[in-house]
């Protein structure tokens, strides 16, 4: 479990194509080394993938992570290369200030940029969500872009659009997303469940 406040900004070191369509990525961050575990949970670019070894490279901490056939379908890691530079966020821990909001890490699918406005204090970005998902986003709901949690600010059929503060811009991936760019989307928990519930027969 996430909140959607990124942590870290890592970079994509070392991506190896393993046996049966696994794909290893060495990641490379500002973590403490010592902190990571073996099978801790990390959220990258809003993905929860499984950390599966630590170590360093360059004298920088790094983690490696799989991703699997159907990770690599759904999200935006099987387009990850040699420098690509992704949010990252640690699990949630039992007892700590939830600043976003609940975020699994269970990417729904990809969101294609169609505007960017940059205005004096903020951006406005705006979205082309998959048309299954559309349903779930609403205006003043939360998603989480890129593991990054955003309040939807209008919602137009399949578009909707973000504003995103400075310190956002400053933290995140987000200050260099462009036209046309995909990010990975999770739509809200609670929307998910409130239409599974209006879809259930009455009893």
């Amino acid at each position: 479990m996430f909140t959607g406040i990124v942590t870290d900004v890592g970079e994509v070191l070392v991506v190896e194509e393993r046996a049966q369509g696994l794909r290893r990525l060495t990641i490379g961050c500002s973590y403490d080394r010592g902190s990571i575990a073996l099978g801790a949970s990390i959220a990258c670019a809003g993905a929860c993938l499984t950390v599966v070894a630590v170590g360093a490279h360059d004298g920088r901490t790094a983690f490696a992570a799989e991703a699997a056939a159907e990770t690599l379908a759904v999200t935006t890691v099987g387009r990850w290369k040699q420098g690509t530079r992704i949010n990252l966020e640690r699990a949630l821990k039992m007892g700590e200030e939830l600043g976003g909001h609940l975020v699994l890490g269970h990417v729904d699918g990809i969101a294609e940029v169609i505007a960017r406005e940059d205005l004096p204090d903020m951006a406005r970005i705006a979205l082309r969500a998959p048309a299954p998902l559309a349903r779930f986003i609403a205006a003043k709901g939360s998603v989480a872009l890129d593991g990054i949690s955003l309040t939807v600010n209008a919602v137009d059929a399949d578009a909707f659009s973000v504003l995103v503060i400075p310190h956002t811009l400053a933290v995140t991936t987000l200050a260099a997303t462009r036209l046309g760019d995909a990010l990975n989307l999770e739509v809200d928990l609670m929307a998910r469940y409130a239409a599974r519930l209006m879809e259930a027969p009455d009893d």
